[in-house]
């Protein structure tokens, strides 16, 4: 393309490989916050049992130890469930919990056992001291490290990925394509050089980035599905359809995200040269 317009394409959508690496992430930090909760309740139970009225201080701190060591592997295993797979900003309720469901945990994990230790009378007074100190700083460490300070979206990882694409095909330094991007940034870029290579012709000589597709139905702004794109609106597939055209980018925003399979049949009908 020539202007200086920024590429938009389809939204960024988490591969099945980024999914299923999310998946497991999650699942083993759920795992660590329920052995962390399992520290709490045994905790309390030793409380009402009065096993710390009269000393055994180091069973109550490797307690609390245990509870913030295993509540931090699971925030920091949910964070990077997170980079794998965000959630859309746009969903605020869902977007802020899955965000900061780590200190949510957290909080959970620790605030009981450390309330019952700052207000128990029975308990030795440096048992409480020494314990409820450990407690409350374990508990804001933890809690801090399970908060998302800039937490990964979908609308960011879009516009890295249009970023990225745009990088890509210019040859500019690909300071925006991030792992998480850069594949899909690239599939992009690569339909992009594909249509321009195989639209070559007496008037354009280089090709150009024009394609054609399906409409969206009813006038919406985006297909519900995913349609093909095409190399000029005389092939057959579009025939007798409502029929959109543009840059590869502009169809990817309507959701035509997969260039056609008969390039060279369509060479043909659209009277490109065949590429050889």
């Amino acid at each position: 393309m020539s202007d200086n317009r920024p590429d938009v394409t389809k939204d960024w959508q988490a591969t099945q490989g980024q999914k299923s690496s999310a998946t497991r992430l999650r699942l083993f930090a759920v795992l660590c916050w329920i052995v962390a909760i399992g520290g709490e309740i045994a905790g309390i139970y030793l409380f009402y049992q009065h096993k710390f009225d009269h000393g055994n201080m180091p069973l109550l701190i490797g307690l609390l130890v245990g509870i913030a060591v295993f509540a931090i592997v699971g925030n920091l295993l949910w964070k990077a469930a997170n980079r794998h797979d965000p959630a859309r900003a746009s969903d605020t309720v869902r977007f802020f919990f899955q965000n900061q469901l780590g200190a949510i945990i957290t909080l959970i994990a620790f605030l009981p056992l450390v309330f019952l230790i700052l207000t128990d009378k029975n308990m030795d007074p440096q048992t409480k001291k020494v314990a409820g100190g450990v407690g409350a700083a374990l508990a804001v460490l933890a809690t801090l490290i399970g908060v998302s300070y800039q937490p990964p979206s979908v609308e960011q990882y879009t516009q890295d990925m249009n970023a990225c694409a745009t990088q890509i095909k210019t040859g500019q330094p690909t300071t925006a394509c991030s792992p998480d991007v850069a594949a899909q940034a690239q599939e992009i870029s690569t339909d992009s050089a594909a249509v321009t290579a195989a639209t070559k012709d007496a008037n354009h000589p280089a090709g150009q980035d024009v394609v054609y597709w399906i409409a969206p139905e009813n006038g919406t702004k985006k297909s519900a599905e995913p349609h093909v794109f095409h190399l000029c609106a005389a092939v057959s597939p579009l025939k007798d359809k409502t029929v959109n055209s543009g840059s590869v980018t502009e169809a990817y925003a309507q959701n035509a995200v997969r260039i056609t399979k008969q390039i060279e049949m369509e060479q043909k009908q659209c009277g490109f040269r065949v590429s050889q």
